[in-house]
């Protein structure tokens, strides 16, 4: 009788197995429809599902949205504080140009050097000879633009004209390697340090600034403006930043690279300085002659 009862253990579980493989199999069959079963364990286990995710993702909802709330306020209050702070800036800015006109009526000096008009132009054209030496624009004497007047973009300081057509003028950057293109620029501090922008260092994509006196504290991060001294590019026009700091072959000046805030190889819309003081042929240097004859080059 033990056996019996062993044996019929054994069979039961047979079958067992093989029921249980045969709903294995089934199951992993490729259907569109599950069974009653499957349907009645899917509805079950979905429902309960949803007891618990919907108030999840409620809650969850509430709180991002309380987040965004006090992101919102805290952008906000920052915004009106600047715009509190910027309009405090206009005032000054408007009171000190009342004051500035005052004092040049007083002095009987009439003449600014950061005072120009703009005049707006496309580029066209440019020379993938040199493409960070000249470009050419669609604004020529018809539009009041001559040769020397300097050329920018919103971010700074690009270069100046060196031939003008009625209707194209031919713009220099100053990027280029031409020995003779200068600019007089000074490095914004404690103190006026002026120097002049002499070159170019193509490996580093970096100008030149020389001619800085030893004296002067020169650090990186500085701001590097024109200086209006050399008469033709305004004063106050933006240049760059200063990256490093070095002493020339005799120690008696310093030397600054520069890194330019203008991106020359992204010239689409530029902006002629038309100068409303009388330009001169100073520090900021002439055309060579190669130069003024090609327009193209």
């Amino acid at each position: 009788m033990p056996r019996f009862f062993s044996n019929k253990r054994l069979i039961i579980l047979l079958v067992g197995v093989i029921v249980l493989v045969a709903l294995i199999a089934f199951s992993l069959r490729d259907r569109n429809h599950a069974n009653v079963p499957e349907q009645a364990v899917k509805d079950v286990v979905g429902f309960g599902q949803s007891l618990v995710t919907k108030p999840a993702h409620f809650v969850t909802g509430l709180i991002e949205n309380i987040d965004t709330m006090l992101n919102t306020y805290e952008e906000n209050k920052r915004l009106k504080e600047r715009l509190e702070t910027y309009a405090a800036m206009q005032a000054e800015l408007v009171d000190v140009k009342a004051n500035n006109v005052k004092l040049r009526g007083i002095i009987g000096k009439q003449e600014d050097l950061r005072a120009f008009e703009p005049i707006q132009s496309t580029v066209i054209s440019r020379n993938p000879d040199q493409w960070e030496e000249k470009i050419i624009i669609d604004k020529g004497t018809t539009a009041g633009v001559d040769v020397n007047m300097a050329v920018m973009t919103a971010q700074g300081l690009i270069g100046k004209v060196i031939l003008s057509t009625p209707f194209t003028s031919t713009v220099e950057l100053i990027s280029t390697e031409n020995s003779d293109f200068r600019v007089a620029a000074m490095v914004v501090g404690e103190e006026e340090m002026f120097g002049l922008i002499e070159g170019y260092d193509r490996t580093s994509g970096q100008l030149i600034m020389k001619r800085l006196d030893s004296s002067f504290n020169v650090k990186k991060g500085m701001q590097v403006i024109s200086s209006g001294l050399g008469g033709i590019f305004p004063k106050g026009i933006l240049i760059g930043e200063v990256t490093e700091v070095s002493t020339d072959d005799y120690g008696l000046t310093k030397l600054a690279y520069i890194k330019p805030a203008a991106t020359f190889s992204q010239l689409d819309h530029v902006m002629i300085a038309k100068r409303t003081m009388t330009v001169v042929d100073g520090t900021d240097g002439g055309n060579s002659a190669d130069t003024q004859g090609d327009g193209e080059s």
